[in-house]
């Protein structure tokens, strides 16, 4: 498989031959489906909460007689039928959101992106993404002369400039190939990866 190789103005200066066991597989929809929900629902916190009919804030006392009213005998207002009312089912803190994927399926399932991106020319390949100073604003420049308004960058070791310089762009991602993740991947338009980060890529993905 080969990829785009870029120079520092964006522009195609070159090929770069890329292993077909990460860049070269079929798009299994399913699978990337399931990785990425599943990388979704891992981060959730789970500390949402709702209260039950004990703990809802109501008197005890019966809200009206039990007979000679035409209406529906009631013991109290805190029954879940009554508005304001407890719940049944009430979503609790401790509630457990994770789903496990294994590493056999969550390698094919980046390898899978990976491979989709590099089809529809959303994925390239850098010699270095560097920049002289901490200033957020000489690397807006860079990517704005690269054409890059949305983009993921994948290096295999970020210095401080970089980090501080990317870290208030929104549209910018700057991170370590171990911490690539499929949301990510399929979220920004375009993914630059250095050279040195895809010799680490071809390790965890073949």
């Amino acid at each position: 498989m080969q990829l785009e190789l870029l120079n520092d103005q964006g522009q195609s200066a070159a090929k770069y031959d890329a292993p077909e066991t990460v860049f070269g597989r079929e798009y299994n929809e399913d699978l990337v489906h399931q990785v990425v929900v599943a990388f979704q629902a891992n981060a959730r916190q789970g500390t949402r909460a709702q209260k039950d009919r004990e703990q809802v804030h109501h008197s005890t006392k019966k809200p009206f007689k039990q007979k000679g009213t035409g209406r529906a005998r009631a013991g109290m207002t805190s029954s879940p039928l009554w508005r304001g009312g407890g719940r049944i089912f009430p979503n609790m803190p401790d509630e457990n959101f994770t789903q496990k994927i294994n590493k056999k399926m969550y390698r094919a399932g980046m390898a899978s992106i990976f491979s989709q991106l590099a089809r529809e020319g959303r994925l390239a390949v850098v010699d270095s993404l560097t920049v002289e100073s901490p200033k957020t604003k000489s690397l807006a420049a860079k990517l704005k002369a690269m054409n890059l308004a949305s983009v993921m960058v994948i290096a295999d070791e970020i210095d401080e400039n970089l980090y501080l310089a990317s870290r208030n762009l929104v549209n910018v991602l700057v991170v370590e190939p171990r911490y690539a993740d499929p949301v990510s991947l399929v979220h920004y338009r375009k993914v630059l990866v250095t050279k040195a980060a895809m010799d680490k890529l071809k390790e965890m993905f073949a």
